[in-house]
């Protein structure tokens, strides 16, 4: 890992050169991130120094994020080998970046759950990467940040503690915005790059989501 722009083209992120951004195959477009990074530069614990371990975890963790999110064409993760690559959440199977692409990514990987259908306030297996970006980006007006609070152990092995968090400045199924701040803190690994996995907090999200009371305007 380097604490340089590889390939260019964003403060926190690799590969998102403008001929980057230009010729790879994006699911929905290429990515914007000026709303986030504005959030996260405001609210961040830490400034990590330029090349100290916390900063390069970091920069990693964000560039993984940007590829498992965003890239349709696993053949054009940089990050990770497509072949050798899990991601596991919770102590769940490992899954590799083509069964994460039949879940729907992204948020339908994260919020993976063994409850009775009839009592998930947000249930993955009814929707879609297009469906699950949309609701939360109507929810999380100002982006979801993430940030590193602590590595505890450097490569190969790396371990370490983050932070997750937005504001509740939309609306979520009916339930009306509160401007509540929404964080989530857990334990994630990065193993030679080759397996994710990530532990977070029992925090009810979705307890927050539902605390105001219902609209259906």
């Amino acid at each position: 890992m380097a604490s340089s722009i590889v390939g260019g083209g964003n403060k926190f992120r690799d590969y998102l050169s403008d001929e980057e951004l230009k010729n790879t195959k994006w699911r929905n477009g290429p990515p914007s991130y000026d709303v986030v990074d504005k959030l996260f530069e405001q609210e961040r614990t830490n400034v990590w120094a330029e090349g100290s371990v916390e900063e390069e975890v970091q920069r990693l963790l964000k560039t993984w994020e940007m590829e498992i999110v965003h890239k349709a064409d696993p053949n054009e993760l940089k990050t990770m080998d497509p072949n050798k690559f899990t991601i596991s959440i919770n102590g769940r199977k490992g899954l590799t970046p083509a069964e994460s692409a039949k879940l729907g990514g992204s948020y339908n990987i994260f919020l993976q759950t063994s409850l009775p259908e009839n009592v998930r306030l947000y249930n993955p297996d009814d929707e879609t990467f297009e469906s699950s970006q949309n609701l939360f980006r109507s929810i999380f007006l100002r982006g979801f940040a993430i940030e590193i609070l602590h590595v505890y152990s450097g490569p190969p092995g790396i371990v370490y503690r983050f932070r997750h968090w937005g504001y509740m400045d939309g609306p979520f199924k009916g339930h009306a915005p509160t401007g509540q701040l929404i964080e989530l803190f857990g334990i994630g690994t990065f193993e030679v790059i080759v397996l994710i996995k990530e532990y977070p907090s029992k925090v009810p999200i979705f307890a927050y989501l539902y605390e105001a009371t219902p609209s259906y305007n």
